[in-house]
């Protein structure tokens, strides 16, 4: 039996995480990498995140089984493109973006009809330049957003199920217009906030002098997700209606906040601020509320969600494929 090959496009912290985190739990796959960038490439092998890399993008992925594109938003549809016509068919095609519903456009225009997307985004720092950090519990505890495309087959999806099982995430299933939703307020609004204090503090007049005085908590605020700013721009681009929408709904609680702050006294003022303060630690401490479905979910049940227990070996996935095909005959 060939040896089953997973190709990883991409290998900064996420990419380089997850060939680690793959190599530990199934050393019998062949774990291929690539980058644009052959230092981060020679580092992730160093590492030992991936067995070997390739310098040209289409040696990477024939014959692939499985290809993880955990490029940048400006990356992907490059990559795509690509690697498109050169995969193996019923070859999986996943991704880690912030971003899903362009994605999801992309894969559905430019991948082959024998190929399977399936979206995926790990809910953990999407620093694309640096593998430093990479290891392989990264994904640990974390949320794995699962965003399949309409027509990947069932077993594709049962697939990279087991795979985010395989990193010890929690898959979370959801389309693409939910996740792109859902992340625009808690992953790309912050991006905006950024920005907007940038904008509010370094273009006063004042500035001169106050550029003397800000601590570590204005450099906390103003921080991007990424010190590129191609990167930046391409996801807020990607998803701009959500998150403009997400900024009317911060603009109006920043007035809200406003207009509580002038008639305040000491005890209300110091209410409302207690009770924010408690939600963040609740959701520090638990990551949700206790009447939520995923947070009363146990590994050991999604294991049995997907039938598998630890991630297929990929020379299976066309049995696999053609069991699932027969039992929705019958």
């Amino acid at each position: 039996m060939s040896q089953p090959k997973v190709t990883i496009v991409g290998l900064g912290l996420i990419g380089s995480s997850m060939g680690l985190a793959l190599r530990k739990a199934q050393p019998e796959f062949k774990i291929v990498g690539h980058d644009k960038d052959s230092s981060l490439a020679r580092k992730a092998q160093e590492l030992g995140a991936v067995e070997k890399w390739e310098r040209n993008l289409i040696s990477a992925v024939e014959e692939a089984e499985l290809v993880i594109i955990s490029a940048s938003v400006a990356d992907i549809r490059k990559v795509l493109e690509s690697s498109g016509p050169y995969l193996r068919p019923d070859c999986v095609v996943t991704d880690t973006s912030t971003v899903k519903g362009e994605i999801m456009k992309w894969a559905d225009e430019l991948l082959p009809e024998t190929a399977h997307f399936v979206g995926g985004h790990p809910m953990v720092s999407q620093n694309y330049e640096d593998a430093a950090d990479a290891r392989p519990d990264l994904f640990a505890g974390t949320t794995y957003c699962i965003v399949p495309s309409p027509k990947a087959h069932p077993a594709a999806v049962e697939l990279v199920t087991s795979m985010v099982i395989t990193l010890e995430a929690e898959p979370f299933f959801l389309d693409a217009e939910e996740h792109d939703g859902q992340t625009a307020a808690v992953e790309h609004l912050p991006m905006m906030l950024s920005a907007a204090l940038l904008m509010s503090t370094t273009q006063a007049p004042s500035w001169r002098d106050l550029r003397r005085l800000p601590g570590e908590t204005f450099k906390r605020a103003t921080q991007f997700p990424s010190a590129d700013a191609e990167i930046n721009a391409a996801i807020s681009l990607a998803n701009r209606e959500n998150i403009s929408r997400s900024i009317d709904t911060y603009v109006d609680s920043l007035r809200e906040l406003q207009q509580r702050l002038k008639a305040a006294d000491d005890g209300t003022w110091e209410e409302l601020l207690t009770q924010l303060i408690d939600t963040r630690a609740r959701w520090l401490a638990g990551r949700g509320m206790p009447d939520e479905e995923a947070a009363a979910r146990t590994m050991e049940e999604l294991r049995d969600m997907t039938s598998l227990g630890s991630m297929l070996g990929l020379n299976q996935f066309r049995d696999l494929k053609k069991r699932m095909e027969e039992r929705q005959q019958k």
